[in-house]
């Protein structure tokens, strides 16, 4: 490859791949809830500002990092923009073929930045390979079934966003755009080994975007390993171990990204890898470490080892298990679970029984809440860090951890007394954090499901689609009268419309439909669950939905969160 080349002579010829220890595609795509402002719609966006510009300067895409020679390329940096190209490329070539035949120089074009007879220029991690191909490269496939990680699935919307984009564009805008990014300049670093490629990333990524912790480590590991290595075998034996480790974890990050940041999960495997809840900058205690051992190899070897493994069980904890264990899926729905995960990694770690692994998650969901609800500024870290250091392989019983907790809710004394069940009831009397709201009304529909009827399944949090919080009695009172909603007095507006009782979880799509409407209007539609039949029976017949009944509903609902939590 040329150090300066353009996006067509630079894919030309070759085969380039991602290698699968470098992330998956994270790139995303506008949609009603993101916006316009992601990577995709800047990548279409920055094209067309300079098509409008009339610029003589070729567009630039940036710096591409390589290892390998030709024809077979991994791509060690740049691999979000290359893979976003190719996407693109390939929908636009999809659109103008649709319009007419293409060119003899558009069929060049293709056959050097797409596919030429059986081979494609470009492939992407081995476990997105299939959906790439099929989607984007031959267009076999157009559901959305079968897409088992993130990355496939921003593979396939980025596809449909370009494909949407182009249905509307005029053949010159095609031909235009097709000329800008095959005539695009970059500039590449081909390397021979991949000591060169990681401190090129490393130099590189001190600049500009900052790349992820997760990144930076992987990047320092392997760095480590060509620089502590005794000889070529064990360099290679090495950095084969640490690929293969981080082959896994990106495999993992894509199936749970959505669910959970991965410095956060490098942060969590750090406070269980040391034992210790106080670990708070994962970075900076591993820099400490590598700068510090004389040869950091085998902290190297055991910290990948952790990570995978962390990032596996999590997985499988955000995945199968969640949707076979309740407890998990209730914790979960509960969200801000930080204070949590590193108990529930060393459950999996220790192998404990599933069921053994709800109990677990049951009482951290009551810690959870009350450290959210309580918003109290005392350390938590010093009132459970001892039970989580004792709980070791040699002492997998959960029993000391769930005993702290329900210690912690019944303690008067001054120190521990910030978690206890007064506390958590004061909490509840005033405006809730709307997420946290939501789960709490989740609750108390189960609650009032499961009163009289036995092997009942409660609902799931997920089985709600796109939960809000409605207030019954509007934040705005309407302007028609009567409305029947009491007199918005400033006691009832301070006092009773942000608050539990004037609360109710709907579909997003419900509470559009009643908005700001009176309140006989909504009691018809409240027909789809229990808590909405609970309020047309608590309506007296003056049709009045007063701070008394407000009042009657919160102490009702309170009551049912202090006995469950």
């Amino acid at each position: 490859m040329e150090a300066s080349t353009t996006i067509r002579k630079m894919m030309a010829g070759n085969e380039i791949v991602v290698p699968a220890y470098q992330r998956a595609y994270s790139w995303d795509t506008p949609t009603e809830k993101s916006g316009r402002n992601t990577q995709t719609d800047v990548f279409v966006s920055d094209l067309e500002e300079y098509s409008r510009s009339n610029s003589i300067s070729p567009y630039y895409f940036g710096h591409f990092l390589f290892e390998g020679k030709t024809p077979h390329f991994s791509v060690i940096d740049g691999q979000q923009r290359l893979t976003t190209i190719v996407i693109f490329l390939s929908a636009l070539f999809t659109r103008l073929k649709s319009m007419r035949k293409l060119s003899e120089e558009e069929e060049v074009l293709y056959e050097d930045m797409v596919k030429r007879r059986s081979v494609r220029r470009f492939s992407t991690v081995d476990y997105d390979k299939q959906v790439f191909i099929d989607y984007v490269i031959e267009q076999c496939k157009s559901d959305h079934n079968g897409l088992e990680t993130e990355s496939s699935r921003r593979i396939v919307r980025a596809f449909d966003f370009f494909k949407q984009h182009f249905s509307d564009q005029s053949e010159e805008y095609l031909t235009k755009m097709l000329s800008i990014v095959s005539g695009a300049t970059c500039t590449t670093h081909p390397v021979q080994n991949e000591s060169e490629a990681i401190q090129m990333f490393i130099f590189q990524n001190s600049r500009g975007k900052r790349p992820s912790n997760l990144e930076i480590v992987k990047a320092q590991f392997m760095h480590q390993v060509y620089l502590h290595g005794k000889d070529k075998a064990e360099v290679a034996n090495l950095t084969e171990e640490i690929k293969g480790r981080f082959e896994k974890i990106y495999k993992s990050i894509s199936s749970i990204e959505y669910r959970i940041n991965e410095d956060d999960v490098l942060l969590y495997t750090a406070r269980v890898h040391f034992n210790s809840l106080w670990e708070t900058n994962s970075l900076d205690k591993i820099n400490k470490i590598l700068t510090m051992e004389e040869s950091p190899l085998d902290f190297i070897k055991n910290f990948s080892r952790s990570l995978s493994t962390s990032f596996e069980h999590l997985a499988q904890f955000f995945g199968q298990d969640e949707r076979e264990c309740f407890a998990i899926h209730s914790l979960i729905s509960l969200g801000g679970i930080a204070v949590a995960l590193p108990f529930v990694i060393k459950a999996y770690r220790f192998n404990l029984p599933l069921s053994e692994i709800g109990k677990l998650c049951s009482s951290l969901e009551s810690l959870v809440l009350r450290h959210r609800l309580i918003g109290t500024r005392a350390d938590i870290t010093s009132r459970i860090n001892d039970v989580f250091e004792k709980f070791t392989y040699s002492n997998k019983d959960t029993s000391p951890i769930i005993g702290r907790i329900v210690q912690m809710k019944a303690e008067t004394n001054w120190w521990w007394a910030y978690w206890n069940n007064e506390k958590l009831h004061e909490s509840l009397q005033g405006g809730i954090n709307h997420s946290v709201g939501k789960y709490l009304l989740w609750k108390y529909e189960i609650h009032l499901e499961q009163q009289g009827k036995a092997g009942y399944s409660p609902t799931r949090f997920d089985k709600i689609i796109s939960p809000e919080l409605e207030h019954i009695a509007p934040t705005t009172e309407p302007e028609n009268k009567p409305h029947g909603y009491e007199s918005y007095d400033e006691d009832f507006k301070k006092q009773f419309l942000n608050c539990l009782g004037n609360y109710l979880l709907l579909s997003k799509s419900h509470n559009c439909a009643v908005g700001n409407a009176p309140l006989s209007k909504k009691l018809e539609t409240y027909i789809h669950n229990e808590q909405q039949r609970e309020i047309k029976e608590l309506v007296p017949d003056n049709g009045i939905w007063s701070r008394e009944i407000i009042q009657k509903r919160k102490d009702k609902i309170i009551n049912v969160i202090m006995s469950i939590c």
